[in-house]
């Protein structure tokens, strides 16, 4: 391999380093522990993934030709090797990689584990879909590396990206016994249900800012790729059932939160109850759907769900053919609250959160009469700047990560 080989991925390299900022970065840049050695960093696309890995190199090293990034979706992969790359880089003193789109790369955590043991002091960065499973790939990888899920934006990350806010992110415990100061201290600087409005429409994806009145069908394109694209590469569905899945989100997307009877949807699919269910589950794991379950969600044990919700509240607008306020205020809560606790649907109530805290969702008007006398039971209100006792307005949700 020569240099001149590397023209192309070099250029691209490149290309990415000139077009991001420091100025944002997510909330997960600093939980990451980037001093280890194999770091995967896994999440739905346009998310800001990619964004992350050059904004580490652009911070790290004043030369960033000292590390190098790729991405394995890249047309030169046709025609050369990884790891043969990896060689080359490697010999000419380059010992961190950051690695994009790693889950197009037939074979990859084989890949990796063998640049592991190879190198040993080789750091590699990489992302891959938010479907990698890794207890479901072929070499366990567990051992070896770093897992981190990046989440769609929350409501608190937003307000930062437009500049209007900085705000650490509050943990659930200290919002449910401090909500009122804390709102206070928030409302007193921004009109946050104006600003909450505008989230719900557009703020959960990064892209947003470049994309203007072509976001929503910007957003319809990501999702098109991950069916059509990672589905087959990463949950392993053949393509013939893609059609299948794209028709299983429509109508869940038209009926949220839909509370699905499997073995109808199964006949109006023609599939199965296990491919329907494995859809579903596909699905949920890629974050354009939520799950919503009796007992604590498994992708072992794929149990029927309750409820579907879809992923955020930015998909409800970009695929719904009309939105309910009711189904929308309910997606906000479960995609925000579920990036930090575990989710159940309980006896009484919509929520359940790590199998302790209770709560009821709904406008100004909600009351406790669904969950009076439960105790750990609240309120999460919408159209309220400040709450009162355990009525929570809605959109202090967005400020848990």
């Amino acid at each position: 391999m020569e240099l001149s080989d590397l023209r192309p991925i070099v250029d691209f390299y490149h290309s990415k380093l000139s077009q991001v900022s420091l100025d944002f970065k997510r909330y997960l840049y600093d939980r990451i522990n980037w001093d280890a050695r194999i770091i995967g960093i896994k999440g739905e696309r346009g998310v800001g993934k990619t964004t992350m890995l050059i904004q580490r190199i652009k911070e790290k090293y004043t030369n960033p030709d000292e590390s190098f990034y790729v991405s394995l979706d890249h047309f030169w992969f046709k025609t050369h090797s990884f790891p043969d790359l990896v060689g080359y880089l490697y010999a000419h003193g380059i010992t961190e990689l950051y690695v994009d789109e790693v889950h197009k790369y037939e074979d990859w955590s084989s890949v990796l584990k063998v640049l592991y043991d190879q190198y040993a002091d080789l750091r590699i960065v990489y992302t891959g879909s938010s479907m990698l499973l890794m207890d479901n790939s072929k070499v366990d990888m567990s051992r070896r590396q770093t897992l981190y899920t990046l989440k769609s934006m929350s409501f608190r990350e937003y307000l930062e990206y437009e500049g209007v806010l900085r705000h650490e992110p509050i943990l659930l415990e200290d919002l449910l016994r401090d909500h009122v100061s804390i709102a206070m201290g928030i409302v007193s600087r921004i009109k946050v249900l104006k600003e909450f409005g505008d989230y719900l429409k557009h703020g959960a994806y990064p892209f947003y800012k470049d994309s203007g009145e072509d976001f929503l069908g910007r957003l319809q394109n990501v999702v098109s790729l991950v069916m059509e694209n990672d589905l087959p590469s990463v949950g392993k569905i053949s393509y013939p059932t893609i059609d299948k899945c794209q028709k299983l989100f429509m109508i869940i997307a038209d009926n949220v939160p839909l509370e699905p009877s499997i073995e109808k949807l199964a006949v109006s699919l023609s599939t199965t109850r296990d491919t329907l269910l494995n859809l579903l589950y596909k699905l949920d794991s890629a974050e354009i759907l939520e799950l919503l379950t009796v007992q604590l969600k498994s992708y072992k044990k794929l149990k029927k769900p309750a409820k579907v919700y879809l992923g955020n509240t930015n998909l409800v607008y970009a695929f719904s053919s009309s939105v309910n306020t009711g189904s929308l205020r309910e997606t906000f809560f479960l995609d925000q609250a579920g990036a930090v606790a575990s989710v159940q649907l309980p006896e009484k109530g919509d929520f359940l959160l790590d199998g302790k805290y209770l709560f009821e969702v709904g406008g100004a008007g909600k009351t406790f009469s669904q969950i009076s006398g439960v105790k750990d039971s609240y309120l999460a209100i919408d159209d309220v700047e400040t709450g009162y006792g355990a009525a929570i307005p809605l959109w202090m949700f967005g400020f848990l990560y």
